[in-house]
C-alpha cells in the first residue's frame, strides 16, 4: 500500500498528491492522510468522481481514506456528455456599473436558470461568488431548486475559509481548485455570466 501524507497542506495539493500516487499505480490500494474535513471531503470526492472504491476512518482530528484503484474503476466519462456545461460565478453581482442593479441581475440570471428546461451539469462559485451559496436566500433557495434536479453545486473551499463563510454555507459543497479546474476542463461548454 502506497502512503500519501497530506497532513497540514492546503487545496489543492491533498488531491493532487492522490491524484499523482494513484496515476503511478496500476492497481493496489493507497492511504491518504488529512488533517481537516475539507481536505477528506476533496478525496472522497475525488475518488468518486474517478470511479474508485474509498473507505475512511478517522482517529480525532486525523483522517485516513483507503482509495482502492483495480480493473473496476473506471474513468471518468463526463467529458462525452453532450450536455456537460459548466457554469462559473466569480461574483454576487452581474456586470459593471451600479451594485444594486448587478445583484438584481445575478439574482435574476440564477432564478432564470431554475426555468430553463436544459440546466447546466455543475454551478461553480469562487471569489465573491460564494456569497450566493452562503448569505444570498433568495438565490440559496434557487440553487437548492436546481441541486434537486441533480445540478451540482460547488463552492470554493478557500473562498469561503477567506470570507469566513463555513457556518452559512446554505446550499451545495465545498470543493477545491483542482476540481474547479478539471470540471472546466472536461466541459464541453463553459459560461461565465
Amino acid at each position: 500500500m502506497i502512503k500519501v501524507n497530506a497532513i497540514g497542506l492546503t487545496c489543492p495539493m491533498p488531491v493532487i498528491l492522490t491524484k499523482n500516487a494513484l496515476k503511478s499505480l496500476v492497481e493496489g490500494s493507497i492511504e491518504v492522510t488529512v488533517d481537516n474535513k475539507i481536505s477528506k471531503e476533496n478525496i472522497e470526492k475525488f475518488s468518486k468522481e474517478m470511479g474508485y472504491f474509498f473507505n475512511t476512518k478517522n482517529d480525532g482530528d486525523i483522517f485516513y481514506i483507503e482509495i482502492i484503484k483495480n480493473e473496476l474503476a473506471t474513468l471518468n466519462l463526463d467529458v462525452k456528455n453532450d450536455k456537460n456545461t459548466v457554469i462559473v460565478i466569480d461574483s454576487d453581482k452581474m456586470g459593471e456599473g451600479d451594485s444594486a442593479l448587478g445583484n438584481t441581475l445575478m439574482q435574476g440570471f440564477i432564478y432564470t436558470l431554475t426555468e430553463m428546461e436544459d440546466i447546466p451539469k455543475s454551478i461553480i462559485f469562487y471569489n465573491r461568488g460564494v456569497f450566493l451559496t452562503a448569505e444570498n436566500q433568495n438565490t440559496i433557495s434557487y440553487l437548492k431548486s436546481l441541486e434537486d434536479r441533480g445540478v451540482e453545486i460547488l463552492s470554493c473551499g478557500a473562498c469561503i475559509n477567506f470570507y469566513n463563510l463555513e457556518a452559512t454555507l446554505g446550499t451545495g459543497t465545498i470543493t477545491n481548485m483542482y476540481n474547479i479546474i478539471d470540471k472546466q476542463m472536461k466541459a464541453l461548454k463553459v459560461i461565465k455570466p
